[in-house]
């Protein structure tokens, strides 16, 4: 193909499924936005480089495909490194695209002349500067590929202005989605596990992302079922299983993984949300779609690695006698269903200043079953993360193990530009909305819609009551309290509304998901409510 610089990066993107890239404008990429508007590609603009990658990172998310972001030159990079962090961290298929200075003044200060590279290394699988039209197809495609090869993550390359030229090249060949499942599994590997399940009285299933990623759902379902094995999920694995799922559990967790005698985790890390890979007794399983993953801190009975959907297949090819697990099953089930009932109360309570469980009472009943619900917060989002139930792949998004707020209204946006007819919900916390409020312009400008709430008790929840339980003071934890973000957003062209009593939490609701658009919610809780739990910072 003879084309420009530009072009050609396009056109490998396209050849690996993007039609889609997030940027801020910026002039070190104009060859590049050139190549996108000859070849198709869609470009959405956001205020802050930093919501253009996390919202790149939240449409590989919402659709299971490489994701794209293109940064320009400098502080557009560097304003990028926490989202690109957080991919790293979440496994997020993603390649990032920026510019750089001109290679052939280097080092006589141009305009944002910086060496993106070694910053960008330790938080990416790859990071590399394309020099020529043909390192341009060749750094691209590489970069393409090492972000869909499990396991998954960022990647990123930068192109210097005068590396645009136009050239003649030829280009790669696409490749469908099944060439980047992961290797396959060790068969003995797979036949150790199997035994394990088979032996056990007690077995569990933690379920996370790369399940998500690999498209291993229906064959963990298939497995789960056949060895009858209760079912936990965390992050992008909710609603690889349904909810309502006679094997899916969320509220006998603790005492699942206290009583289990056999812990088998697959496609997440045994990092701080599972103990470290510590669960009492049991026998632990570490099942990962690389070698890569496979904790080494952690006293393993057996692990796998490879292709996650084939390692699931295998399993419940094996099976376990049937009803071997039927008394563990039923006792989870009681205790999930007198967890249930216990909660009941605050998901209903009519008190004021307002709790934040009755915020989510109410948004439990206007949820469509494809609802895609984001999260981006501490207390508040909490609550999300315990009272919202997931029935499909890919509808919860939270920030992950690094923690970044800010990411949702990136993610937002990605949402719904990618599930234009499907419900999005962005629930913020009050000090979270700080991070993006800016980016509200983004979302009502491109006209997708979007439904935030917004608890907001004018503290740093996650923060403020912690401090007051271990030192008897807190400081650096207030925020300015009852701020009218609903008028913000009135301002920026959508709808807001202000809420300050549990029982107008319902109809406000309704009129958000009602108008077209983007709406925020903003309700008034209780500062003094904080989100019970058990788990610290290591």
């Amino acid at each position: 193909m003879e084309a420009h610089g530009g072009r050609l990066a396009v056109e490998v993107l396209r050849r690996h499924d993007v039609d889609t890239v997030f940027t801020l404008s910026g002039g070190h990429l104009f060859v590049l936005y050139d190549g996108a508007v000859q070849s198709g590609v869609r470009l959405i603009d956001v205020r802050h480089e930093q919501s253009a990658t996390f919202a790149a990172e939240g449409f590989a998310k919402v659709t299971r495909r490489l994701g794209c972001a293109a940064l320009t030159a400098g502080p557009g990079v560097t304003n990028g490194v926490s989202a690109l962090t957080a991919a790293r961290m979440n496994g997020s298929p993603l390649v990032v695209l920026a510019g750089r200075a001109p290679q052939a003044r280097w080092g006589a200060g141009s305009l944002q002349e910086l060496d993106h590279v070694p910053i960008v290394a330790p938080v990416t699988k790859s990071a590399a500067t394309a020099t020529s039209a043909a390192s341009i197809v060749a750094n691209v495609d590489a970069a393409c590929r090492t972000a869909r090869t499990p396991h998954r993550g960022p990647t990123f390359v930068d192109i210097p202005l005068d590396a645009f030229a136009p050239a003649s090249i030829e280009l790669p060949a696409a490749e469908a989605e099944q060439a980047f499942r992961g290797a396959t599994p060790d068969p003995d590997a797979i036949a150790r596990v199997a035994e394990l399940v088979g032996s056990s009285a007690r077995p569990v299933l933690v379920a996370g992302g790369d399940v998500y990623w690999a498209h291993a759902e229906e064959p963990m379902r298939a497995f789960a079922e056949a060895a009858r094995v209760a079912v936990f999920v965390n992050g992008m694995g909710r609603g690889t299983l349904p909810a309502d799922h006679e094997l899916a559990f969320s509220k006998a967790r603790s005492v699942a993984l206290r009583e289990a005698d056999l812990v088998l985790v697959a496609g997440t890390p045994l990092d701080f949300r599972l103990g470290f890979g510590r669960f009492g007794d049991a026998r632990v399983v570490h099942m990962c779609d690389a070698a890569s993953e496979v904790a080494a801190h952690a006293a393993l009975e057996a692990s796998t690695a490879g292709d996650l959907a084939a390692t699931f297949a295998a399993l419940a090819d094996s099976g376990a006698p049937p009803g071997a697990h039927d008394d563990w099953i039923a006792r989870l089930r009681t205790h999930e269903q007198a967890q249930r009932a216990a909660e009941l109360p605050s998901l209903e309570a009519d008190t004021a200043p307002i709790k934040p469980a009755r915020i989510y009472g109410e948004l439990a009943k206007r949820l469509d079953r494809d609802a895609i619900v984001i999260g981006d917060g501490g207390d508040f989002v909490s609550y999300a993360g315990k009272l919202v139930r997931s029935y499909q792949p890919g509808t919860f998004l939270d920030p992950g193990p690094y923690g970044c707020l800010g990411m949702g209204p990136g993610y937002a946006l990605a949402a719904g530009v990618a599930h234009p007819g499907r419900q999005v919900v962005l629930l913020l916390g009050d000090g979270a909305i700080g991070f993006a409020l800016g980016d509200f312009e983004s979302l009502v400008r491109h006209g997708v819609n979007v439904t935030a709430i917004v608890g907001n008790n004018g503290i740093w929840g996650l923060e403020k009551h912690p401090m007051q339980a271990l030192f008897g003071y807190d400081v650096v934890a207030d925020l300015s309290p009852g701020i009218r973000y609903d008028k913000v957003i009135e301002a920026l062209g959508g709808h807001g509304e202000l809420v300050d009593e549990p029982g107008e939490i319902g109809p406000a609701l309704d009129r958000a998901f009602a108008t077209p658009g983007v709406s925020l919610v903003n309700v008034l809780t209780d500062p003094a409510d904080a989100y019970p739990r058990s788990s610290n910072l290591a």
